[in-house]
This record gives C-alpha cells, structure tokens and sequence, in this order.
C-alpha cells in the first residue's frame, strides 16, 4: 500500500532500527516505545489485521516474534517481555498494518500494560464464553 507508513519503511523510503529481517518479516524499533527495546513485527507485505493474515505468513510472523524475544532477553538482559497486537481502531490499532508490539520487562519496573476487570459473576463469564465459542466456525 503506498501511503502506509510500514510498507514505507519496508520499502527503504523511510529509516528504521531493524532489529530482525528475512524475506517474509521485518522487526524494528518503536519509534514511540513503551519502553527502551520496545521493538515491531511486521509481515512485508501489507495486511491490516490478524484476521487476514494467510497460515503460511502467520507461521513466518510467530517465528520472528520467537526469534526478537530470544534477542530480548538475551541482549537486553530482560526478565520477560510482552507481545501485543491491536486489531481494529477500537482496540487501538493506529497504524493499519498488522504488527506485534515486543516489549522488554524487568522485575519491579512498574509498568502496567493492561487494567484488569472482573466479570460480576460465574454466570455472566459462562455467557460471554458461550458468546464468543458459538461464533467461532
């Protein structure tokens, strides 16, 4: 796609840190990182959100994000890290392209990713258990 911003960067037309690159995945810095490390998994070829991604590029993806943890961990000397996918503007997905937010953690560095709701009761989250599976085909 011409005009977004990651086929731009995979295309040469716009600098990045690269951390990881083969023929299917690119892998670089977030230019706006949660952290320092806080790296981007990208497929090359253009694809908005998980839902589309072919099984053969998913199977490329899942390796590469293996692959930049490993690095994590070992050249950051990090305790763990996160992987993170927004899928859609309402779940916060800024740039249209389908990518995976890799970020480092150390013990005790107090960053919270994600707030953490309780359902009101076992029956509400049977429901939403029910929701969800009877839509899956």
């Amino acid at each position: 796609m011409q005009d977004c911003i990651f086929c731009k960067i995979v295309r040469g037309e716009i600098p990045s840190a690269k951390v990881y690159e083969n023929d299917s995945v690119l892998c670089f810095l977030d230019v706006a990182p949660a952290v320092r490390g806080h790296s981007l998994v990208i497929p090359r070829e253009h694809v908005e959100n998980i839902l589309e991604i072919p099984e053969d590029m998913a199977a490329h993806l899942h390796e590469a994000i293996r692959r930049v943890g490993r690095g994590i961990i070992q050249g950051l000397k990090a305790d763990g890290f996160n992987v993170g996918m927004n899928n859609f503007q309402a779940a916060g997905q800024v740039v249209m392209h389908a990518h995976w937010h890799l970020i480092p953690r150390f013990h005790g560095d107090g960053l919270q990713l994600w707030p953490q709701y309780k359902y009101d009761n076992n029956e509400e989250m049977q429901d939403f258990a029910r929701k969800i599976s009877s839509a899956i085909s």
